[in-house]
């Protein structure tokens, strides 16, 4: 196929620039209001108990929902005249808008103490919404404001999982228009730096914008079917341009190396596309591979991802090997016009043979101590992992704002001035109970920090009854279902919480009985235990396709085991380096000084795995691309070893530190998740760009020798049939 594709583009170029640019206008009408069709959340196991629970809660008890809470404060107490008649106006108003489908609060509900802070000050208004989760963030956009502009005398703060949403979807829509904003002009001079050139640094980022564009027109039909992430859009839009300018650098690369030579720009194409164009296919066909793993999770916030990132590496290849060398097929050598640093570097210098290379010198170096370099690299990586073993999953809460973020502070002031549990109880659903239930309360008011435990019969504490049912628990019965708040002094998002629920559903419940645990610890336990079981199976799809990707690839069987090894290092160190700031808070000033919970959002380490394991077998395919191309002209390890290295260390080096600032820019981000996904990547494609390909790979394949292209007969015999050869 690539053979004569060269050829082919360099004929037709008129007519693939054409199609481009339609297809460029066409992507861009079919991209038109992406953003907001677009959802919030995406964190939760839609079929897991919790979820089931938060439905039943909606469904048959929405006077106990606290999806969205609305916290009060006057001149004076709760329980003055003016704060009683404004309390008790607002809540009336909340409970006419649209979307909301009861309203509680504490001058409505018989002034219960759980509605008040301890000191009298604020009073709560717990909002019960319907829909999912986007409907009731897209309800809480529309109700706070209104609810604000009609306050008359009291400050209205707003909390509750509704409220998190809605804020973080507004600041993620503004981060992503920060980020381009920084990222495109830093993105530019950099490529200006590596290239010289201003019109082959503009080539790669025609390319992004054509993958970009494509992706954004993707995720606007796909969002019509299935339920696509906001998140899912600045995640294109990092690796749109990453991938764009990582491909676009290879394939420049070797035309302009092909065009020293003496070659005319037919020729160039040639080789160009034969050779750099068969890498960049193949090597983003493993970094979609990577990304279809993210498919199996039942969380759409992680197959978004995938929607995206799959979609945006195709296009960007596509970009790459199709559109690109068309260009190049119009531009010929005036690709290196413009050169805007030629002054600075003084008169061109002749072209060095690559033994005189840097790269190729320090290959040579690190191959004639390939124990001590790659042995000393190894420590400093398991070093940068050990804090890995000290991770805890926890899950995205207001916490991933700013301290200064308004639903951050009201949410602070929740858990700061209100008895543990006023909202935020852990919802209990029991179907069939029936005379049962009086019994079922009393054991779980017995477990291990629970306070008390209310439902239709009463309320419970230390496995006795303490107090008898008043009218509010009619609302607690509704046919065959009842519910059970459970009180509890422990922080919901934490472990202890998590161990509440695994106690909670471990208490019998009634004979044939049926039992649902809801809250947010609940939320918490179930999505990271489906993230637990789903990693198996993403894991191996990452593993086995890149493991046979790369054997077709080079025909031998210890470089795709080498590939895993050494990839799976990088990554530790980074989850190792993510726990070290983002869990632990240390240095985290450097990033801006995010909210450390004590916990690492269980989504993030497998997000993080699949696209830089992804990314950095793009690098390995990059560099594994030239020294199989030189060890079958010579048959010589080491030197061809040193050989791709000097022809590929500059520009993998360059993509990096291209894909790493691109990324580094989401460290801006005021949403702790992108900051932590952002870095985690960036840090990932570093280190494996410097310390894995320029001294790992060389350490290891001076080590192997000749067992480097080693495969036994059957294998060899396959790979003769169906694999990637050099013509």
């Amino acid at each position: 196929m690539f053979d004569r594709l060269g050829a082919v583009l360099h004929r037709r170029r008129t007519v693939v620039l054409w199609v481009s640019a339609v297809a460029l206008v066409l992507a861009g009408i079919g991209g038109l209001g992406v953003e907001h069709r677009l959802v919030h959340g995406g964190f939760s196991d839609p079929g897991a108990q919790s979820t089931h629970a938060q439905r039943l809660v909606t469904e048959h008890f929405p006077s106990s929902g606290d999806d969205l809470v609305l916290l009060l404060r006057g001149d004076g107490p709760v329980d003055s005249p003016a704060m009683v008649s404004a309390g008790t106006e607002l809540t009336r108003r909340a409970a006419g808008t649209p979307g909301v489908r009861a309203a509680t609060s504490y001058w409505t509900a018989g002034r219960s103490p759980a509605l008040r802070s301890r000191d009298g000050s604020l009073g709560l208004v717990a909002l019960s919404l319907s829909g999912d989760e986007d409907d009731r963030a897209r309800t809480a956009e529309r109700l706070v404001p209104d609810v604000r502009r009609h306050a008359r005398g009291v400050t209205v703060m707003a909390a509750g999982p509704a409220q998190v949403q809605s804020e973080v979807g507004k600041r993620t829509g503004d981060d992503l228009l920060l980020a381009e904003a920084i990222a495109m002009p830093v993105t530019l001079v950099l490529l200006l730096l590596v290239f010289g050139s201003a019109v082959a640094a503009a080539l790669p980022l025609v390319i992004a914008l054509l993958s970009i564009l494509t992706t954004r027109a993707v995720l606007n039909a796909l969002a019509g079917t299935v339920s696509v992430s906001v998140y899912s859009m600045n995640s294109t839009t990092a690796l749109g341009l990453g991938l764009a300018i990582d491909y676009s650098l290879f394939i420049l690369a070797r035309f302009r190396e092909e065009l020293r030579t003496g070659a005319t720009v037919r020729e160039a194409l040639g080789p160009t596309v034969r050779r750099a164009g068969r890498t960049v296919a193949f090597s983003a066909l493993t970094v979609a591979l990577s990304l279809v793993a993210l498919l199996v999770f039942p969380q759409f916030f992680l197959r978004s991802f995938a929607y995206g990132g799959i979609v945006v590496v195709l296009s960007a290849a596509a970009g790459a090997t199709l559109v690109l060398p068309a260009l190049l097929a119009v531009l010929g050598h005036r690709v290196d016009r413009y050169d805007v640093f030629a002054r600075l570097r003084g008169p061109a210098r002749p072209a060095a043979s690559p033994e005189s290379g840097r790269w190729y010198r320090f290959a040579t170096a690190v191959m004639r101590r390939p124990v001590l370099c790659g042995g000393g690299v190894i420590i400093l990586l398991l070093l940068l992992a050990s804090p890995f073993t000290r991770v805890s999953s926890g899950l995205f809460d207001d916490r991933s704002l700013p301290a200064d973020s308004q639903v951050h502070r009201a949410t602070q002031l929740l858990r700061d001035r209100f008895d543990a549990g006023a909202p935020g109880a852990v919802p209990v659903v029991v179907r069939g109970a029936g005379g049962g239930l009086d019994a079922y309360a009393r054991a779980l008011s017995a477990v291990p920090d629970v306070r008390q435990v209310t439902t239709a019969t009463g309320s419970y504490a230390a496995g006795r009854r303490v107090r008898e049912p008043g009218p509010a628990g009619a609302a607690l019965a509704k046919g065959d279902y009842a519910l059970l708040s459970v009180v509890s002094p422990v922080e919901q998002d934490s472990a202890a919480g998590t161990r509440l629920v695994r106690r909670l559903r471990e208490t019998a419940p009634p004979d044939s009985a049926r039992v649902w645990v809801g809250g947010r610890a609940a939320e918490v336990e179930d999505s990271t235990s489906a993230i637990a079981r789903a990693t198996p199976a993403a894991v191996g799809i990452v593993v086995g396709s890149s493991l046979v990707l790369l054997f077709l690839f080079t025909g031998s069987v210890l470089m795709p085991v080498k590939a895993l090894v050494l990839n799976t290092l990088s990554l530790s160190a980074t989850f190792g380096a993510m726990v070290f700031v983002f869990q632990e808070g240390h240095l985290s000033f450097l990033v801006g000084s995010p909210q450390h919970t004590g916990t690492l959002d269980a989504t993030i380490p497998i997000l993080t795995f699949c696209v830089a394991f992804g990314l950095s077998m793009d690098y390995e395919v990059f560099l594994l691309s030239r020294i199989r191309e030189r060890h079958l002209r010579t048959g010589d390890n080491t030197e061809s070893v040193a050989f791709g290295l000097q022809h590929t260390g500059r520009i993998i080096t360059a993509a990096a530190v291209l894909v790493a600032v691109v990324l580094f820019v989401f460290a801006i981000s005021g949403v702790t998740l992108l900051k932590l996904l952002g870095v985690g990547l960036a840090l990932a494609v570093v280190l494996d760009a410097t310390l894995v390909r320029a001294v790992l790979v060389p350490s290891f394949m001076r080590l192997a020798g000749r067992a480097n292209w080693w495969a036994p007969g059957p294998l060899r015999r396959l790979h003769d049939r169906v694999g990637l050869r050099e013509e």
